[in-house]
């Protein structure tokens, strides 16, 4: 866990890709699309039924390490609408002990909305909303271009991808944007363990975050926070 200022305040990165946000004594996590592997089986390719399990047990370790009393979701909390559903016990129990221990805010996403036709499932315990407004900090799934506002979102699972001594190194990382007036965005990594990735210089993340004077990919590396430039206003040499 390593310390980061952002918008005038400290939070801690965790390893696991977890923000903790210690003026509210906050956890914020995005993307765990609980019950991948169940929808994937239900469509006939057949992955090890246990990444809820996984996630969650990540999750309730980061809550005893930073000892968070409020957990926010970023959206994309299921991987379908009907993932609530398909929990089984012990995930289900798991869940359902976190939410009782801590306040819990579900940020919906993008796949959290049922389809056409389908029933949405309901998570057990905590509150549901489309986005917040914390403490001046905008809380939403996916960064709003033109926002001007300190925000964290989710949705893209950044992902740095750089090459160091020929060898190709892939590690999700959070995405920072911070404007000619000092204000700043974040884009926090997936935290499910089940999700891909997205490159944080691919020109969607690039393009959701402005405007913007400089965008970061930023994360927790041999007890440090590792800096690495993804676009400046003005230079050519990036994208």
């Amino acid at each position: 866990m390593v310390p980061l200022s952002f918008a005038d305040q400290e939070f801690f990165l965790t390893d696991s890709g977890a923000l903790f946000w210690p003026r509210e004594n906050a956890l914020l996590v995005a993307d765990l699309h609980l019950e991948k592997a169940s929808f994937y089986a239900q469509h006939g390719q057949m992955l090890p039924p246990y990444d809820s399990r996984e996630t969650l047990e990540r999750l309730a370790l980061a809550i005893r390490e930073t000892g968070a009393r409020r957990v926010f979701t970023l959206g994309d909390n299921f991987h379908d609408a009907g993932g609530a559903e398909r929990l089984e016990p012990h995930a289900a129990g798991m869940l359902a002990a976190l939410t009782r221990a801590t306040d819990w805010v579900w940020i919906t996403g993008n796949h959290d909305a049922p389809k056409p036709g389908e029933r949405a499932g309901t998570p057990a315990g905590g509150t549901i909303a489309e986005e917040l407004e914390v403490a001046g900090m905008i809380l939403r799934h996916q960064a709003m271009p033109g926002e001007i506002r300190p925000e964290f979102s989710g949705h893209y699972h950044p992902r740095l991808q750089i090459t160091v001594r020929q060898r190709r190194i892939r590690r999700p990382c959070a995405v920072v944007s911070c404007d000619a007036a000092g204000s700043g965005r974040m884009i926090l990594p997936a935290f499910g363990a089940l999700t891909g990735g997205m490159n944080a210089a691919d020109p969607a993340i690039l393009s959701a975050m402005q405007p913007a004077h400089t965008i970061h990919a930023l994360l927790p590396a041999g007890g440090r926070l590792v800096k690495f430039a993804l676009w400046e206003a003005g230079n050519p040499t990036h994208p």
